[in-house]
């Protein structure tokens, strides 16, 4: 059986400077905490924290003091470095400098209102996502989140309205949502600016992998379930070849899958690292 593991797959910059970032501390001091899961794969979190990582959430940052934090690429909202400071906390900041950039945006965009009542910045994102949390703490809790078009009625369309979006979103649904705001919006002079803030490193990964997905009769997408990127990949995948299976290590694989397969690819999120997606690939092979 052909497997092949596909070339376009695996950590994006930003997790892989926030990973080496880590083991460059744990190899110096053999503990460090982590705010949040330094990325959105449970079989990569076990294999930090086996080297001494210690995830934690903002609950229990608050009460730590004297000590080293690394923050993700997610990023943070400014309320965290503020109680770093109050706590003499040592910051490790693996921020990924395209949210960096995203971040000072949405705040730039803030702070040019007259006033928070008089225009929206409004995030096309998931509500609640690490990244997320972090840009809406640039406005004071102000944006407003949106997932879908149904999430438009949250937007008031008789004041100015700043849009952005989430790096890892997809440029078609930004797009979609861009272009209903401008429909409603039409005609009354209202301001519209709209920030396509989405990361193309990880939104290039969408055609690469449609025709991947293509070249095998069954298509392996390695993920953790928490990824936001996964799930999304994961459906690009799944409507180019509907024998498509969304496994979080070996053990999710069912070999009933295989049947008169002779080629099957793997691939997966920008979460996902290349050594489990080649130890899933050797796996196969010896089936």
């Amino acid at each position: 059986m052909n497997v092949e593991i596909d070339n376009n797959s695996g950590f994006c910059f930003g997790v892989v400077y926030a990973i080496q970032r880590a083991e460059e501390e744990l190899a110096k001091n053999k503990k460090l905490y982590c705010l949040g899961d330094i990325v959105h794969n449970s079989v990569e979190v076990k294999r930090l924290e086996s080297k001494g990582l210690i995830t934690i959430d903002n609950e229990e940052f608050k009460k730590l003091k004297n000590c080293k934090v690394l923050i993700r690429a997610h990023g943070e909202p400014a309320e965290t470095y503020k109680i770093a400071l109050e706590n003499n906390i040592t910051l490790i900041d693996a921020s990924c400098p395209v949210v960096l950039r995203l971040q000072n945006k949405i705040k730039n965009g803030f702070d040019n209102f007259p006033n928070p009542n008089q225009g929206q910045i409004v995030i096309y994102g998931k509500n609640g996502h690490a990244e997320v949390n972090g840009l809406v703490g640039q406005t004071q809790g102000n944006a407003i989140v949106i997932s879908s078009i149904d999430d438009l009625e949250k937007i008031d369309f008789s004041k100015p309205i700043n849009l952005f979006s989430q790096t890892t979103k997809s440029p078609e649904g930004f797009n979609l949502i861009k272009k209903e705001i401008e429909k409603r919006i039409n005609k009354k002079h209202i301001s519209f600016i709209s920030n396509d803030t989405i990361c193309r490193q990880v939104s290039s990964r969408d055609k690469k992998l449609r025709n991947f997905a293509k070249k095998h009769n069954v298509i392996i997408f390695v993920s953790g379930k928490k990824s936001s990127n996964g799930k999304m990949l994961f459906e690009v995948c799944k409507n180019e070849n509907p024998q498509t299976y969304f496994v979080s290590d070996y053990e999710d694989v069912n070999t009933g899958w295989f049947a008169n397969t002779n080629s099957v690819g793997i691939c997966g999120a920008t979460s996902t690292p290349k050594w489990l997606m080649e130890k899933i690939a050797n796996k196969l092979k010896l089936l």
